[in-house]
């Protein structure tokens, strides 16, 4: 007769009544993913018992965003249905209600449409205006061909959603450019410079939810998030998630939102949008906590020709893309040569840089940490050390700067920890 005898450490577990419970009586121990990550490149890796909740972020330029809005601002019977209209230039989409005689709309609006009236806004810095309590131009064509125009704040949008159709991939891919040529791209805030000059990535490495939850066994259909700050929830996986690069289609009420988390990204092909998404990781056995002592120098990167992400050409990993580096750059005014074309405020990809009448100002709120004033600045008055990625392509050695970074790694921390601070204080529970 043969005993097994199974080891106790594989038998702990807990719900998330358990912890939830602890929750309540402010009894549960919460840790971000960054706070973790340290312990375990120490060698102070907590045990299970220790750990109750880590929370996980990324912020990162994502496509798939759009806005559902009713705009309840015309007077009733003036219009049977609406054709067209634009916020701010920006065209949406009616319906698909069509409001018939209610002088109503309901209009779909995605974070990527470039506005008619401005090649570098679009649907991205549309909703940061709107969060911020901007106020927006709205002009309508109903179907009959009658023209109609207003002017909105978000306190005049009763309903506004957001929905995410593929929001943070499992960490993403790397880009340079092996042609001669330069060659424009969403994925690089300018037309990317050839032979092997620079180097844009995406990902925030070891604190991105999917990466600590590699299966998905913890994030599913109805799983609470924080995006851009206001609680929503997974509405299950995004469009093109896979077993390889999964992804997640969320959903959040836009007024709760917060604009530091949320707003528009110009690159060499028109304006992007970014967003910023935390969710918490019960630790309900020791799988889920293992996943979660994964760290960036265990998380491939791959490197892919600008042309196309089916053109792979190395890897690397991203302990090399944000570790050691800064998150934010430093401008030193006196070293500003006044150029009669800044091509810092040129290039800024949320227009954080601006140089007028001699009024020079980085604001620090709207700066991504991207990188591209410091690898733009021909005077050196941007500081900032976004790193070198050394790779070897067709067994030649090439050190690449990094000069675009469309992921925002102090946004994900600062929202990661948002959701700590929320869940210790019993305003976000599992």
């Amino acid at each position: 007769m043969f005993i097994i005898k199974i080891r106790d450490d594989f038998l702990k577990s807990r719900t998330v009544e358990e912890i939830n419970y602890k929750i309540s009586n402010g009894e549960a121990n919460i840790f971000t993913a960054q706070d973790l990550k340290e312990l375990v490149r120490n060698g102070e890796v907590p045990d299970f018992e220790d750990v109750d909740v880590v929370t996980c972020g990324t912020c990162g330029i994502m496509s798939g965003t759009a806005a559902i809005f009713h705009l309840d601002i015309f007077e009733p019977g003036i219009f049977k249905k609406a054709k067209n209209i634009y916020l701010n230039g920006v065209q949406g989409f009616s319906g698909p209600c069509p409001n018939e005689w209610l002088g109503s709309i309901d209009t779909i609006v995605y974070g990527t449409t470039h506005s008619r009236d401005n090649s570098e806004y679009g649907g991205g810095f549309l909703f940061k205006d709107l969060l911020e309590g901007k106020e927006i131009d709205i002009d309508l064509e109903s179907i009959d061909g009658k023209k109609f125009s207003s002017s909105i704040t978000i306190e005049d949008i009763p309903r506004a959603e957001i929905i995410g159709t593929r929001m943070a991939f499992k960490n993403y891919t790397a880009f340079i450019n092996p042609s001669n040529d330069s060659v424009s791209s969403i994925f690089n805030a300018i037309p990317m410079e050839g032979n092997f000059k620079s180097f844009s990535f995406s990902g925030c490495g070891e604190i991105n939810p999917i990466q600590n939850d590699p299966n998905m066994d913890i994030i599913k259909k109805g799983t609470k998030v924080l995006l851009n700050g206001s609680e929503g929830i997974v509405l299950g996986n995004g469009t093109r998630s896979n077993d390889n690069k999964p992804n997640m289609m969320l959903s959040a009420d836009m007024h709760q939102m917060d604009s530091e988390y949320f707003g528009g990204f110009k690159t060499s092909e028109g304006p992007e949008i970014f967003d910023s998404v935390a969710l918490p990781i019960p630790i309900l056995n020791e799988k889920v906590f293992s996943n979660l002592l994964i760290l960036n120098k265990d998380i491939n990167l791959p490197i892919a020709d600008i042309r196309g992400r089916h053109l792979p050409l190395s890897n690397t990993d991203y302990s090399q893309v944000w570790e050691s580096y800064d998150e934010r750059p430093t401008f030193h005014m006196n070293k500003c040569i006044d150029c009669s074309n800044c091509l810092v405020e040129e290039r800024c990809p949320t227009f954080a840089y601006s140089n007028k009448r001699g009024n020079k100002n980085l604001d620090t709120q709207l700066c991504f940490g991207c990188g591209m004033c410091s690898y733009s600045c021909i005077g050196g008055a941007f500081e900032m050390d976004t790193g070198v990625v050394n790779t070897i392509i067709d067994e030649n050695e090439y050190a690449i700067p990094i000069s675009c970074r469309q992921s925002d790694i102090k946004r994900a921390k600062s929202l990661t920890n948002k959701l700590k601070e929320m869940i210790e204080n019993k305003e976000f529970m599992l």
